[in-house]
């Protein structure tokens, strides 16, 4: 639970809004304590020196000084006003767990599981694809002290970073945090080698200096480019065809090189193509409607069989498949997030584990639309475009190794039904999670 001490720091660095703390349930109940100092104003809104009335402001202000010596007093008499917070020290039988990008669709997922194992959790994110309902969702599901907080914060913002590291004590970190689509990184690439290259680098750069043992980090099957050979197996070789793709490989090989002289545990997940939601309808997928285009097919799916746009739009339908449209391999999100556990389970100081994270079944494009429409029961209007930049014909893994090492299969595997529990929470959620953004001052 969060002290007065603590609070105090952290106000120092939120100032300017690059680091704020939303964990006001773990706050202690404290003296509710204000001081009202007394200025004297004259008519025209200018402040004046009154001769007759100095005596009298010179005893207001010796008598602020005695209650604010008081204040602190009793403030010190507090049990915590020098009590540490419970993130910032380590607990034997606790593992405390940093996700990085918690706020968005796969980590607020993420952090519910590791929640639900009873893991304690720090979430990072700026919020620029996240949403604070979310968070909010979480802190109403586990309210206990010691559990969850959210600090609000851009991982491009180094200084920051590592203020974060040195006020908490992390055992791991899952790093899901990156801007994600591929169609949006062919327009503006530079915007991911930034996210996800470079904040990457920031990230194992405050591990390292601050000693946390063991990284997960959230990659992609866009490493692997198209490969000539399906199924994808983890020795395919990496010759991605877009900025996404091309910026996580870039991560991997900073994170590979660092842990040749390191004794930190690292895992690697290269999934694929993400869908569904938490099965109990508590979280779901609401990507800012300004994103919308550039979004997961299934978001896309939602979005016309509610009427928000007036068909789905598929890009592609000469590529060298069975039907012509592009082949992917759908994970469910809930099983995503089990394969994440599984790896922190799983990781060994100074091993590096790389594994994909498939259903090992490729679904053509057109697959997908007949499923998303058995199920919303939504006759969905469907426009066939031309390709989009950077997408690629078939891919879908191999999921042979994951399941010999980590003893983890995918086991929600039937696209309709992982689709109509996505559905459910859309028709239960026709606004997402409600206002999403945190405006700074």
């Amino acid at each position: 639970m969060l002290g007065l001490g603590r609070t105090r720091a952290q106000t120092r660095s939120s100032r300017s809004m690059s680091l704020g703390v939303l964990s006001s349930w773990q706050l202690m109940p404290m003296y509710n304590i204000s001081i009202l100092v007394i200025g004297y104003v004259s008519a025209d809104g200018m402040d004046y020196a009154d001769p007759k009335k100095k005596s009298n402001l010179v005893g207001k202000i010796l008598m602020a000084a005695v209650l604010t010596a008081l204040c602190i007093l009793m403030l010190k008499q507090s049990p915590t006003f020098n009590t540490p917070s419970a993130f910032s020290r380590h607990q034997p039988g606790v593992i405390h767990v940093l996700v990085t990008g918690g706020a968005g669709y796969i980590g607020s997922h993420a952090a519910l599981r590791l929640l639900k194992e009873n893991y304690r959790v720090t979430i990072v994110d700026n919020l620029s694809r996240g949403n604070i309902g979310a968070v909010r969702i979480l802190q109403e599901l586990f309210p206990e002290p010691g559990r969850l907080q959210f600090i609000y914060a851009d991982l491009g913002d180094a200084k920051v970073v590592h203020q974060i590291f040195s006020q908490n004590a992390f055992d791991a970190v899952m790093h899901f945090a990156a801007v994600a689509y591929v169609g949006e990184s062919t327009l503006d690439p530079l915007k991911y080698y930034h996210n996800i290259t470079s904040n990457t680098l920031t990230v194992l750069e405050a591990m390292s200096a601050h000693g946390v043992p063991t990284l997960i980090y959230s990659s992609t099957c866009a490493t692997y480019g198209e490969p000539e050979k399906m199924p994808i197996t983890e020795e395919t070789p990496q010759l991605p065809i877009n900025p996404y793709g091309k910026a996580k490989k870039m991560a991997e090989d900073i994170i590979l090189d660092f842990h040749k002289n390191s004794n930190m545990a690292v895992m690697i997940l290269r999934y694929f193509n993400v869908i569904g939601s938490d099965p109990e309808g508590r979280l779901g997928e609401a990507p800012r409607p300004e994103l919308r285009e550039h979004g997961r097919i299934s978001g896309a799916c939602y979005d016309a069989a509610r009427g928000i746009i007036p068909d789905l739009k598929v890009r592609g339908t000469d590529y060298k498949t069975t039907d012509g449209t592009c082949i992917r391999d759908y994970i469910d999100v809930t099983d995503l997030v089990d394969a994440h556990v599984k790896a922190l389970e799983k990781s060994s100081p100074g091993k590096v584990g790389i594994y994909n994270v498939g259903t090992g079944r490729g679904r053509s494009v057109k697959e997908f639309v007949d499923a998303c429409k058995a199920a919303t029961g939504v006759p969905i209007k469907v426009d066939f475009l031309p390709r989009r930049p950077g997408d690629y014909a078939e891919v879908f893994s191999d999921p042979t190794k994951i399941k010999l090492e980590l003893n983890w299969t995918a086991k929600h595997t039937d696209l309709q039904e992982s689709l109509q529990v996505a559905w459910r929470w859309q028709k239960s959620h026709l606004n997402g999670y409600g206002s999403s953004l945190v405006k700074s001052s």
